[in-house]
């Protein structure tokens, strides 16, 4: 097995464009790497071994008639949840069992326009709902540093396969730290972009107000690549954003002199894991030898952001999830009359999970209730924004961890709901306010786990993340390490 799985984006558009490999050569090798290496992890639900071959013989002759497109025979991988047309769309979930969809999602219809190659489907936790992807319905997935351990999620699939060398690189989808999280354990760089810069249009929704898409990758630039391949208006999404579109390969940049970065100190605090702390401390100390300024800033609601998040999306999950109903597509237990249907269809085919957050968003939206818990919850999602937006007065991004620990053994948290939900407690304030926020490795725990930093920047704030988040990866060799389920060859 040659190389050609364990590179990056940069490396194989170049070697890509001089000739030294074709898309068809990578996109085999990387198929191989898979056939080898992921039974250990289970990233994948769904391999399109065939399809992926003549896209990327396609992508050959693209390039043969003069195309030099960044993505142009990259093969990638889709989170379960991302429409393609002619492939099953599960979301991890046995409800949607035998369901094709009939279109595809635009962030993937624009990597296929450049030229990527779609190479198969992410394992997830149920249609986004879980923190460590211990709710997949379909198989389990690990995390290749240890398979003893979560990958992370809901994102999970999409970002072991990226650490293991099992794609170059993948979609995810952030409702409440879903890429960042699974970046941070997996030891791979996740971005969360602002609200309404990637069309959701395709994207089976979790909670639309806080849903995104975002790019998984091994390195910043590749981040830098992918994201500037799926930005955009697109008129499919009433929530999309009619704003320009940089040129983010411009931010990648290694000076910082100047740079303020703020330090949320609310985000040091009990709970934080103490290897992660003295990593991401480390890295602030990086920064400052590098020449920025170091800026504390305070973010003092977010200490409410959980309560407020598992309120906004849950009942928002509730209304979404209402669509499932056995009737139109899916999975279908026929009743003696419609009701029984329905509910002998989501009693079958929900996981513990998605029943959990559909019973508590429905009673956070009843009458008598709505007021108490959903109005005072938008309140505190304002009131979060506002601190966002304040800090950023005083600094240009703001980094601090991304996780209070690294990733966890399975099943130390399946029975403590409420433990998992902490675990999104430094990423779920990006998400209520809408800004962006990236992670990207800044060190290991004394028991070999990686670790992420956070870094979260104002509404189109991505070209201030890719330009810190480059700086410091080139400064420091966390990205360069793989673990040792990697397939890499010697």
């Amino acid at each position: 097995m040659s190389a050609l799985h364990t590179k990056t984006i940069s490396e194989l558009s170049s070697l890509l464009a001089a000739g030294e490999a074709s898309s068809v050569e990578l996109t085999a090798d990387v198929i191989a790497a898979i056939d080898a290496g992921d039974a250990r992890i289970g990233s994948y639900v769904e391999m399109n071994k065939k399809q992926a071959l003549i896209s990327a013989t396609a992508a050959d002759a693209r390039r043969a008639a003069g195309e030099n497109l960044p993505l142009l025979g990259i093969p990638i991988g889709v989170k379960d949840l991302l429409n393609v047309k002619g492939q099953g769309n599960r979301c991890a979930s046995k409800l949607l069992d035998g369901y094709t969809s009939p279109y595809t999602a635009t962030s993937v219809a624009r990597l296929e326009e450049q030229g990527a190659v779609i190479l198969g489907r992410m394992n997830m936790d149920e249609f986004a709902m879980g923190g460590s992807n211990e709710n997949s319905a379909i198989q389990p997935c690990r995390n290749p540093w240890d398979t003893t351990r979560v990958p992370g999620g809901s994102s999970g699939g999409s970002a072991a396969a990226v650490a293991a060398d099992l794609a170059v690189a993948t979609l995810g989808s952030d409702t409440g730290g879903s890429i960042r999280q699974p970046a941070a354990f997996c030891g791979c760089v996740g971005l969360k972009p602002t609200y309404g810069m990637v069309s959701r249009f395709g994207l089976t929704a979790f909670a639309s107000s806080l849903d995104q898409i975002g790019p998984l990758t091994k390195t910043v630039a590749d981040t830098a690549t992918v994201l500037q391949a799926i930005s955009g208006h697109d008129p499919k999404d009433s929530t999309s954003l009619k704003v320009d579109v940089p040129d983010y390969s411009q931010a990648l940049k290694t000076d910082v002199k100047g740079m303020r970065i703020g330090v949320p100190t609310d985000y040091f605090s009990e709970g934080l894991d103490a290897d992660v702390e003295t990593a991401v401390r480390a890295a602030l100390a990086t920064y400052e030898s590098m020449g920025a300024e170091l800026v504390d800033v305070s973010l003092p609601h977010s200490k409410y952001a959980i309560a407020a998040y598992y309120v906004i999306a849950t009942a928002e999950a509730s209304a979404n999830l209402a669509r499932f109903d056995g009737v139109r597509y899916g999975a279908r237990v026929d009743g003696d009359n419609p009701v029984g249907l329905v509910k002998g269809t989501r009693a079958a085919g929900f996981g513990p999970e998605v029943k959990r957050r559909i019973i508590l968003g429905t009673y956070v939206l009843s009458s008598g209730y709505y007021d108490a818990y959903y109005i005072k919850a938008q309140k505190v999602r304002g009131l979060i924004r506002k601190d966002f937006d304040e800090a950023f007065e005083k600094c240009d991004v703001i980094a601090g961890p991304c996780t209070p620990t690294p990733a966890f053994p399975i099943g130390e948290k399946s029975d403590d709901p409420l433990q998992m939900y902490l675990g999104d407690m430094y990423t779920v304030p990006a998400n209520l306010a809408g800004i962006c926020g990236m992670s990207l490795p800044c060190g290991f725990s004394s028991g070999g786990m990686p670790i992420g930093l956070q870094l979260m920047g104002p509404s189109f704030g991505e070209s201030a993340l890719l330009h810190a988040g480059h700086a410091f990866e080139q400064a420091t060799e966390f990205h360069r390490a793989r673990p040792a389920t990697s397939t890499e060859a010697s």
